[in-house]
């Protein structure tokens, strides 16, 4: 019995190792198409009562599709002005962050993620500029994802709630709900909200000169990493553009650049939206979790860090609450 279970263990990882081999290579892909099908499910659910499961399914898919080739084909003419823009807003914030007087290990940790982050877009920018074809397969690869998950969704759910040990099937429920809340607070609320004010302040950036499409795009790019700060926002973005309006003796732009950005980027929908979505900006240790969730996921993984990141430490937050509870009740038996 036990060599045939060592067997069977050995054939077990010999495939989890061929899968990884096969997935790994799409994996950004595969969490992205998630990652969609998350944050639109809600519409999905309105749209299929009309559509059915399918036609909705089907729908979305369409307009992402749209969405998905019109950033190729953005990508393939504005990205390296979107590169050189995204660098040189990188190396002015921090360079203003390093004005301040801050400790030596502060200054330091700013120092080296201000390199990390600078060598991560350079790798982006290398490893997609001369290979659009690989974009486009990966794009591919994202759109039947995002279609299979969106009509399985429900099947898919259950599906991993029979997977479930039985042992220990209340801490398994734990971490599931934890990862839920994590990707709910990130994904439906300060992402998606900070993607909006991206949005609007790319169009500015464009609108009242202050950068050409590439520059404009890396501005709204940048306003959303700004957003993702715990500390700091959108403000910033609009208000050095603001500055830079008025230094070059355009007032009245400046002006106007400057009651748009509160009223659309920072602190307008704070103040007015946030409250109604329940969108809440983190104080305190949880802002420090999130800045090490958001830009140390980024640092290891890229992109999708953004996500992994702060998923991966409220999944630790869920254990130790519960190794704590365990703890307290083996003391106090």
């Amino acid at each position: 019995m036990e060599l045939e279970a060592a067997v069977w263990i050995a054939i077990s990882l010999i495939i989890l190792y061929l899968v990884w081999e096969t997935v790994s290579p799409i994996l950004s892909p595969i969490i992205i198409a998630i990652t969609i099908v998350y944050i639109v499910y809600p519409v999905h659910e309105r749209w299929s009562k009309r559509l059915g499961n399918r036609g909705s399914a089907f729908l979305l898919t369409g307009i992402l599709t749209i969405l998905t080739f019109l950033f190729i084909i953005g990508f393939a003419l504005w990205m390296n002005d979107i590169k050189h823009s995204i660098t040189y807003y990188l190396n002015a914030f921090f360079q203003w962050l390093l004005s301040f007087e801050l400790p030596q290990s502060t200054y330091e940790l700013l120092q080296k993620l201000l390199e990390d982050l600078g060598r991560r877009v350079d790798e982006y920018v290398l490893g997609y500029t001369y290979s659009i074809p690989k974009l486009t397969l990966q794009a591919v690869v994202m759109l039947f994802v995002f279609y299979g998950v969106l009509v399985n969704a429900k099947g898919i759910k259950e599906e991993v709630y029979s997977l479930l040990p039985g042992e220990n099937r209340e801490l398994a429920i734990k971490l599931l709900n934890s990862a839920a809340n994590a990707l709910h607070n990130l994904l439906r609320g300060w992402l998606t909200f900070s993607v909006v004010k991206g949005i609007f302040m790319a169009f500015a950036f464009y609108f009242f000169g202050l950068a050409n499409a590439g520059g404009a795009i890396a501005a709204g790019i940048f306003t959303v990493l700004l957003e993702l700060l715990p500390f700091l926002g959108g403000w910033i973005m609009w208000l050095a553009g603001a500055v830079y309006l008025f230094e070059s003796s355009m007032i009245g732009r400046a002006i106007l650049l400057t009651l748009y950005g509160i009223a659309f980027v920072s602190p307008g929908p704070d103040l007015v939206m946030k409250p109604r979505l329940g969108v809440e900006r983190k104080v305190g240790v949880n802002a420090l979790v999130s800045l090490v969730g958001i830009f140390g996921g980024l640092i290891a993984f890229g992109l999708v860090g953004i996500i992994i990141g702060p998923v991966a430490l409220s999944l630790l937050e869920t254990l130790l609450e519960e190794w704590k509870r365990a703890k307290t009740m083996r003391n106090s038996a």
